[in-house]
């Protein structure tokens, strides 16, 4: 998603970095209080800046009793979108030192008593995209009981050596130490404790303490474990890293060079998440893993684990397929995924590994789908988030008839792998393998995938191979903070690089492509996606980034090209025919070569063509066309729009030319909107793959950098923006839809629009023309076309140029207009964003003229290579969405005759019978 321009570049390192949570330092004076005290907190390691913000607000809540779980907001804290919004806004002083801070009484804040517990984080005025810190709980009382040692919640000791145990009260207190539930030693009347512990193996401890002459009490929990000693076993033959899952025995694999030991806990066995030499996992010094087997595991059960790395760092497992967080999962409902497992709050931190035992095995009802050329790709982009309200995979499906109608033949989902936080682009990824909840389960993904290829569409994902936000466990695992979201990788880190040789481009944590280990990752995460969802193909995110070379990217680099190369020569041995498109925007010898290997590359035009439709001059968009590159194959993935640029509707109503106001103004909504079907004309009809931005096709007109209060800002980028299918009401915009539909149409199922022998001529600020030859044409079949139009605001005259005299059809046109040339060059009259897509042979009929005087059934539907009618028929035509011939039947036809069809491409059909009812048409797809 970066762009070439160091501004830009600059401005996206902002947006990605504010979507990261950040880890703060609370200090509380005085450190222990009551409820009706007046307290002072104060934070540290914070920047406003990465979130592009200058103040800070408290977002609090607090708990009633000691075994409560729900917590209970402040009444201050206003909006999670705007804290401002507040009666009381909790606005944080700055002391100019990097510290800010807030004075309280928590009766009085809070607006209670019975306080036992009060939470709080610190957050920008919207919280969205997690710009927060991490949570902080405190106890609320006087007496406070502190653990001085040991330091570590899992202790490491040499069995027949002792564990010193410390703690101090803030009052007088009885203690009491527990260990494995068994009292082993009391001290009373004291504020200092101390216990040596021998130990001979694993132990959980509990440390209580009760204030002299009350009830209260406080404890601390604790656990040690005798020192590891490694069995030196191989790893068992073809288990793979990660989880191997046979029936209800599973056998765990763990990458970890230069670690010691490495145990597994979970909810599977009886310490419950607690450290355990029984779980210690064998090591196989040789291929630098670990692993274990667990048999017997419950069946039909969720298991949740962790791995442990030398008793000091808990991690999810890197090829987890499901993570459960402590953070997000209670904000994501039942409907979109059910019966989600509860996170273990209080036995562990951090991300979980979640997996089921017993599952059976998803039944792909499409196996013989067929991908569409590369030449025929018309590519849908969504951010399921901004798409439907449900942001599910669920409701992308039942919107798929609207897409079928609109006639793609691809959906390109943006990031759908787990990613920090719910509400992202999700190019912030934490694990690349796992699904993320927030859009819904594995089985309603693979049931959209499913549904796309029984209607023709193939489905393509946007991975973010170049990075990886801190909680990656690869990152984890080797850094300099023993395991922290915020540190640096260090040398010995096999995945991640110590420092990123392109800080131009720095985002989170730089991957390193020329690692080994890496290359084992990203074929095992690809080969993952692409046989497990069966999905088509990638769109892989910033490919500029895949090297090691110092610089920007901009410049040639060998060392990237053997990158991509061997990684698409992996996919292809998977999957010979999966499509490898790189979002790579480097020098075009670089590109070149590239797609040479079969590669496809993004084409950003929005620029030139957004100067087209705002009616200015630089609307050169001559690059849409591959020929321009010096290329001989369609390989770049073209797009007016993207997730990553402006809406063209927003500025063509914003800062549309007016000079000729109010006989001609392209801010008029209407004229701007009929100025995008101009567009559209000179774009699907040029030769090669299109993309289309979500909502494109009804002019969507909200600004990419719109916060959720109305308001533009460059640090909204990637807030969430309206979905509008209150658009279908509006004929302006649905009048896109139709005419991209009809483009779309003419794209896919005329021959010549993949002719390589088409000039564009659009270097004029006003008149445009695009002329297309197909020298094999043969009987009706098209031979030329011709497409002129006016990008101006004035009348203007155009040579056609036709490429021959006679009868031309407007290809577009509802009423079948036709012009009868007999001087090709006869200039033609065109009015301000006026144009004439002409073809020498006639195509067009208007689904309008279809009569519906008589029902039928066509079946099967959706149909495969044959459908049948249900009544006596003498006539059966098959048409295209937009009205395009494309098969006929005459005869004297009885119920449940077969009509052969599949020769068609799949898609979406209108059959039209006629007898002696009347006639009649229905929908008919074709699979």
């Amino acid at each position: 998603m970066k762009k070439f321009t160091l501004t830009l570049i600059c401005f996206l390192s902002f947006i990605w970095s504010q979507a990261q949570v950040q880890n703060a330092t609370f200090t509380i004076d005085p450190p222990a209080f009551n409820e009706d005290d007046e307290i002072t907190i104060t934070v540290s390691g914070v920047d406003p800046s990465i979130w592009g913000v200058t103040d800070l607000y408290l977002w609090a809540w607090y708990f009633n009793s000691p075994t409560a779980t729900a917590s209970i907001n402040s009444p201050n804290n206003g909006q999670w979108t705007d804290s401002s919004d507040a009666t009381n806004p909790q606005i944080l002083t700055n002391n100019g030192n990097g510290t800010y801070s807030i004075t309280l009484t928590p009766t009085t804040f809070y607006g209670a008593t019975g306080i036992d517990r009060i939470g709080m984080l610190v957050k920008a005025v919207d919280g969205t995209g997690d710009k927060k810190t991490q949570d902080n709980v405190v106890n609320v009382g006087i007496f406070q009981l502190s653990l001085d040692a040991p330091t570590d919640a899992v202790s490491i000791i040499d069995s027949g050596n002792d564990l010193t145990i410390t703690a101090t009260s803030t009052v007088t207190a009885d203690f009491e130490l527990f260990a494995n539930s068994v009292s082993v030693n009391t001290q009373t009347n004291i504020t200092s404790y101390t216990f040596d512990y021998t130990i001979t193996e694993g132990v959980s401890f509990e440390l209580v303490a009760t204030e002299s002459g009350t009830t209260n009490t406080l404890s601390e929990t604790f656990s040690a474990i005798t020192t590891p000693v490694n069995t030196e076993v191989p790893v068992p033959a073809g288990m793979k890293d990660g989880l191997n899952l046979n029936g209800t025995s599973a056998t765990f694999v763990l990458y970890a060079p230069e670690k010691d030991y490495v145990h597994l806990k979970g909810n599977f066995n009886n310490n419950d998440w607690t450290l355990d030499n029984t779980y210690l996992l064998n090591k196989d010094s040789a291929q630098d893993r670990f692993w274990i087997t667990l048999n017997n595991l419950p069946n039909n059960a969720d298991i949740l684990y962790q791995y442990v790395i030398d008793a000091s760092i808990s991690v999810a497992d890197p090829y987890s397929t499901l993570i459960l967080s402590e953070f997000n999962d209670g904000f994501i409902d039942n409907v979109t995924f059910p019966n989600l497992p509860s996170y273990p709050t209080g036995k562990t931190n951090d991300a979980v590994t979640w997996f089921k035992t017993g599952e059976a095995e998803y039944v792909w009802q499409t196996t013989d789908f067929q991908r569409p050329e590369v030449t025929d790709l018309v590519i849908y982009e969504l951010l399921i988030r901004d798409f439907d309200n449900l942001h599910s995979f669920d409701a992308v499906k039942a919107r798929l008839d609207y897409l079928q109608d609109l006639g793609i033949n691809a959906i390109e989902l943006m990031p759908v792998s787990e990613f920090d936080g719910n509400i992202s682009w999700g190019y912030n990824p934490s694990f690349h393998m796992a699904l993320d909840k927030y859009y819904g389960t594995p089985t309603a993904f693979k049931e959209f995938v499913d549904e796309c290829h029984a209607r023709g569409i193939a489905v393509i994902l946007d991975v973010v191979y170049n990075h990886a936000t801190g909680q990656n466990p690869y990152y984890r695992m080797w850094n300099d903070c023993n395991g922290c979201y915020n540190g640096q990788a260090t040398a010995e880190n096999p995945i991640f690089r110590e420092t990123d040789s392109n800080p131009t481009f720095s985002f989170f944590n730089d991957i390193d492509h020329e690692s080994p280990a890496t290359e084992d990752y990203i074929d095992r995460l690809n080969e993952y996606w692409l046989t497990e969802y069966n999905i088509d193909g990638f769109r892989f995110d910033f490919t500029k980034g895949f090297t090691n070379t110092p610089g920007d990217g901009g410049a040639f680099d060998q060392s990237r090209i053997d990158i991509l190369t061997r990684m698409n020569t992996a996919i292809k041995a998977v999957d010979p025919n999966a499509y490898v498109i790189l979002e790579h925007f480097a020098p075009n010898s670089e590109e070149t070569l590239l797609i040479n290997e079969g590669m496809l590359v993004w084409g950003n035009s929005n620029y030139h063509y957004n100067q087209a439709t705002m009616g200015y001059g630089d609307s050169n968009f001559q690059s849409v066309s591959y020929l321009t590159r010096g290329w001989t194959t369609p390989s770049n993935i073209s797009y007016m729009e993207s997730h990553d640029e402006e809406r063209l509707m927003y500025k063509n109503v914003q800062f549309g030319n007016d000079t000729n106001s109010p006989v001609y103004d392209v801010t008029d909504l209407s004229t701007a909107l009929d100025r995008q079907e101009l567009a559209g004309a000179f774009y699907f009809t040029v030769p090669g793959p299109k993309m289309i931005w979500q909502f494109g096709e009804l002019g969507y007109g909200f600004s990419i950098n719109r916060c959720e209060n109305g308001t533009v800002e460059e640090s909204c980028r990637t807030s969430p923006k309206p979905i509008r299918w209150d658009y279908l009401n509006v004929t302006d915009r649905t009048d896109i839809y139709d005419a991209y539909t009809k483009l779309i149409s003419l794209k896919l199922n005329e021959k010549i629009f993949k002719t390589n022998d088409f000039t564009l001529s659009v270097s004029s600020a006003t008149s445009k023309k695009i002329q297309l030859t197909d020298a094999s044409a043969t009987g009706d079949e098209i031979k030329y076309v011709t497409i002129i139009g006016n990008f101006g605001v004035n009348t203007i005259t155009i040579d056609p140029d036709f490429q021959e005299t006679g009868t031309w059809y407007d290809l577009l046109s509802d009423t079948n207009e036709t012009i009868t040339v007999t001087d090709v060059n006869a200039p033609i009259s065109l009015q301000p964003g006026e144009f004439k897509v002409y073809g020498n042979e006639q195509r067009n009929l208007s689904t309008q003229e279809f009569i519906n005087g008589a029902s039928f059934n066509a079946y099967p539907n959706p149909a495969r290579t044959a459908f049948s009618i249900d009544e006596s028929v003498q006539k059966v035509s098959v048409y295209t969405i937009t009205g395009f011939l494309a098969k006929k039947f005459e005869g004297n036809f009885a119920p449940g005759t077969n009509f052969e069809i599949g020769e068609l491409s799949r898609g979406l059909y209108l059959v039209q019978i006629e007898n002696e009812k009347g006639i009649a048409t229905t929908k008919l797809s074709l699979r």
